[in-house]
């Protein structure tokens, strides 16, 4: 059959807990997080032709490389080259496919911006292929792209352990309304890992067994990001912008990821929305988004 075009949505990962628990020999670090995605991402956009092509748009588009090669290829060139690679070896057909990549997030801000698109271009091409892997083989090229790609992969509530292949699902996870904030500077994942003063942190203790919502603010508060303060101390922002978002109105504020993306919980989407527009009044120059996690509630 035909291909037709098709798109895929790649949902910001926010990390709402992160422990660092320790490191392995190869100097992978081990961490525990609980982790949602986002209504609000980037997107992915396949289209049949007659020889491969990569085009970018969107806000923050003209930050990528356009190239699959180099320490800064882009994984969505590289996601579709294993994906073809993983394909041949079982005979199957996949194509040439124009790939539109509309860069809504910012770049290297602690939200899983490359691995979210990396995963969706696993799961659009899949699609626009119309093949299939066995879930160990994809969940095999998903790794090799990096260590958040697996959880993004999955897009839904979870908890991530290890350097983040241990993957379990949260089912139970409520839905949040939210804000992410970013002062658009990028702080190095590298050194914020050396400026740790400890990397043998307890891991993050047991969510709730139920879905309700006050139960995983008070949870979420008493856990933390251990890659929270070396960050701040590389970007002072960090500490300017949770403050907004507390001015904001926000129950809880936490960085996500590496940085310096932070997020800041509130009860409603009317009251995040209502939040963005006073933040981005204050700071037009920085990147202010209300949304909505997709989570589950029960009971």
């Amino acid at each position: 059959m035909p291909a037709h075009a098709t798109s895929e949505a790649a949902p910001a990962k926010i990390n709402l807990a992160l422990h660092v628990t320790g490191q392995r020999a190869d100097g992978y670090h081990l961490l525990d997080s609980i982790v949602a995605f986002a209504s609000h991402g980037d997107r992915l956009s396949f289209s049949p032709a007659e020889r491969d092509s990569f085009s970018l748009a969107g806000r923050f588009g003209p930050l990528l490389s356009d190239k699959a090669e180099g320490k800064d290829g882009n994984l969505v060139l590289k996601a579709r080259d294993l994906l073809r690679e993983a394909l041949a070896a079982q005979g199957r057909a996949a194509g040439p496919v124009a790939i539109e990549l509309q860069k809504n997030l910012p770049v290297a801000s602690g939200i899983g911006g490359g691995s979210a698109d990396a995963a969706a271009t696993l799961r659009g091409l899949l699609r626009f292929w119309q093949a299939s892997l066995s879930s160990d083989r994809l969940a095999d090229i998903a790794l090799k792209l990096g260590a958040d790609v697996p959880m993004c992969l999955e897009s839904r509530p979870l908890r991530a352990r290890g350097i983040g292949e241990q993957i379990d699902m949260l089912d139970t996870m409520p839905d949040f309304a939210l804000v992410l904030a970013n002062p658009l500077k990028a702080v190095s994942t590298p050194d914020i890992f050396r400026r740790l003063t400890h990397k043998d942190h307890p891991p993050i203790d047991e969510p709730p067994a139920n879905g309700d919502r006050e139960a995983w603010i008070r949870f979420l508060a008493g856990q933390r990001n251990d890659l929270e303060v070396p960050a701040r101390a590389l970007l002072p922002e960090i500490a300017e912008i949770s403050d907004m978002l507390r001015t904001a109105g926000a129950r809880l504020v936490r960085m996500s990821g590496s940085g310096a993306t932070c997020f800041g919980l509130f009860d409603d989407r009317a009251h995040a929305d209502a939040a963005e527009r006073q933040l981005a009044r204050l700071r037009p120059d920085w990147y202010f988004q209300a949304t909505e996690t997709a989570g589950k509630t029960i009971g």
